[in-house]
């Protein structure tokens, strides 16, 4: 089955086998400060049109990975040493972060990261700064069809906007890119349980209606695992188990840790005999 295939079909779980996925990232390194080792040979791959999920505890590197997609790590003196990071079949390992954007990814930053300063319309706005067409103005209606609480406070200054309403702006700006994949880290952070479920209806809806390929930072596993159809779980920077959404969700070592199940004695990942990493690449 082609990749255009298994995009088609949400229902088909991803395998590493897939072939021509949008997103390759092959047993990358990421150093801090030439110093300071965070990823640690970390291998994944996200198809096209699909919603992948990276679980992990804090510290295991989650968010390092997804500003080595994005070349957000520059700004954090990071940098990848070792591995390759391809997009659509081309490398971005260690690219501008601008070129990124161009190419087709756009990162939704944990916090949210709005310009607390500028109004709802002009963060929006901000969104589409790489583009040069003249349908910015149509995206934004696009948008407002998807949060029309943020139509309702377009000139309201974005500080002021509810946490919840501030996680749609900043996926509203990231739409405003024209994304092909969107890099979202930790969505739910500070969300009442309510809101949570709201804005993943919309991730899943942005996904299924506009086709947008989606890589999820998430330590709410069982919302992030209810959307996606494939995970990938960390531990100190390397991915220590994988499979299909409903394995994940499944597996009871992943009910210990992330699904609010309860063992006698906890452990590490790295310790329990069932979680062996899978080869993909020679």
């Amino acid at each position: 089955m082609t990749a255009t295939a298994a995009a088609a079909d949400p229902a088909r779980p991803v395998t590493a086998e897939d072939p021509a996925p949008l997103l390759r990232i092959n047993n990358i390194e990421v150093v801090y400060n030439e110093v300071i080792l965070v990823l640690r040979g970390l291998s994944l791959v996200v198809p096209k049109g699909r919603i992948v999920t990276l679980l992990g505890a804090n510290g295991a590197g989650k968010s390092t990975t997804l500003k080595a997609v994005s070349g957000l790590l520059r700004t954090e003196e990071g940098e990848v040493t070792r591995g390759d990071i391809w997009f659509d079949g081309e490398p971005i390992k260690n690219a501008e972060p601008d070129r990124i954007v161009r190419k087709g990814i756009f990162q939704v930053m944990e916090g949210r990261r709005i310009i607390a300063d500028m109004t709802c319309m002009e963060n929006l706005r901000l969104g589409a700064f790489t583009r040069r067409d003249r349908e910015v103005r149509r995206d934004i209606e696009l948008v407002f069809s998807y949060f029309p609480r943020l139509e309702e406070r377009a000139g309201n200054i974005a500080g002021y906007l509810s946490g919840g309403e501030q996680q749609m702006l900043a996926i509203g700006r990231a739409l405003m890119a024209r994304p092909r994949l969107v890099l979202m880290d930790e969505p739910s952070m500070g969300l009442s349980p309510l809101l949570v479920g709201e804005v993943f209806d919309i991730i899943r809806r942005l996904n299924q209606e506009l086709g947008i390929t989606i890589l999820i930072v998430e330590q709410n596993a069982a919302a992030s695992l209810a959307i996606a159809s494939y995970g990938y779980v960390m531990e100190q920077g390397k991915v220590v188990l994988d499979g299909t959404a409903a394995e994940l969700a499944d597996n009871e070592d992943v009910k210990e840790f992330y699904l609010g199940g309860h063992g006698a004695e906890r452990k590490s990942f790295k310790n329990l005999k069932s979680y062996k990493r899978r080869k993909r690449w020679l």
